[in-house]
């Protein structure tokens, strides 16, 4: 069998921020996309509405507009970054 390093290892990157989002309270979804990176549905428990999408390679995690999140390697700081998007108005996380 075949495998794709890179995409084995942005899989990898992205199980890894999920279970540090899990951790923290947010609901996740990865996404194996054959032929394209793949995805992590994000979304906060407590306002299902605030959801979004993460990709990752074999170097960063994106946002799907193209813009980086943080290094696979500093996952706390991609976990921060997007906690802070799917925060309430009040700033709280869902944990």
């Amino acid at each position: 069998m075949v495998y794709d390093d890179a995409r084995e290892t942005a899989d990898t990157s992205l199980e890894k921020l999920a279970a540090e989002l899990a951790a923290r309270g947010f609901q996740t979804r990865l996404t194996p996309c054959e032929g394209r990176l793949p995805s992590l549905a994000v979304t906060n428990r407590e306002a299902v509405m605030l959801t979004e999408t993460v990709l990752a390679d074999a170097t960063s995690f994106w946002w799907p507009w193209a813009d980086r999140i943080a290094a696979v390697t500093d996952v706390g700081t991609a976990a921060d970054t997007i906690a802070r998007v799917l925060a309430t108005v009040s700033g709280d996380s869902p944990a």
